[in-house]
């Protein structure tokens, strides 16, 4: 198996692969790398959709000659231990693959980082220097992705032992965020609605707003209403007892 750094033609294999829509498993396999290689260099370089080898390549050439400490560990060679039975390179892999994720649907690269790291952690969240051990980045970067978390309301702080804070993620982080988005679209609905008395009741825009209005007050009330419903699912334990999907249901 090949080992040390991707070289060019593997980018270019990667790239190919990504544009015939292969998983990054199938992509590893035909390089044989380790998935998590895969993962990494995809998500370090723009994604799945904006992956190129060859602007890749470069920006590798250019961290390679960074003047990194040599004492430091890189970020992929940071040392995981096995929990709970565990295969510590699947978790970094998926923990990659959240961020990519989380990535697509918008958030910065680094904010996806911290989010997918504590969302993953069997630990009542993380310090500052345990994130900053753990991904391999500056202080500052830790506070400024903090910072806009808090502001999302996904992340919220906790005085942990002697002075330290942590970051907790709440079980309910996901119905706190649709709370928000439902009342973000529906002080849209109400904007869109001013609109029509400004622009003249009847008129061709005055009906395309009002129209606009009447369909995101919907929106808010339909992600309300299924968030709330949906809420105590998020506190709920999974029935290990259900069968398979491949397995038939017992019958009676």
């Amino acid at each position: 198996m090949p080992g040390g750094r991707l070289t060019q033609q593997e980018r270019q294999q990667i790239a190919l692969g990504l544009a015939d829509g292969l998983a990054y498993a199938e992509i590893a396999r035909r390089l044989e790398r380790p998935t998590s290689t895969v993962t990494r260099e995809v998500m370090r370089n723009g994604g799945p959709t904006a992956y190129r080898a060859d602007l890749a390549h470069r920006a590798t050439e250019r961290r390679a000659h960074r003047g990194r400490s040599a004492t430091a560990p890189k970020a992929d060679q940071v040392p995981r231990r096995a929990v709970h039975g565990r295969d510590p390179e699947a978790v970094l892999a998926y923990e990659e693959t959240l961020t990519t994720v989380l990535m697509a649907s918008g958030m910065p690269r680094m904010m996806a980082r911290v989010l997918a790291l504590l969302f993953t952690g069997d630990e009542n969240g993380l310090t500052a220097a345990e994130l900053v051990q753990r991904l391999q980045v500056s202080p500052a970067t830790v506070s400024k992705a903090i910072a806009y978390l808090e502001a999302q309301t996904l992340v919220r702080r906790e005085r942990g032992e002697g002075r330290r804070e942590r970051y907790v993620v709440d079980d309910d982080v996901w119905y706190q965020s649709m709370i928000d988005s439902a009342k973000g679209t529906a002080h849209l609905a109400e904007t869109a609605r001013q609109g029509v008395g400004v622009l003249g009741s009847g008129t061709p825009a005055a009906v395309r707003m009002e129209n606009i209005a009447r369909f995101l007050d919907y929106v808010s009330e339909g992600i309300t209403r299924a968030a709330d419903q949906a809420r105590a699912i998020l506190h709920s334990k999974p029935e290990h007892s259900r069968p398979e999907h491949n397995e038939p249901e017992p019958r009676d």
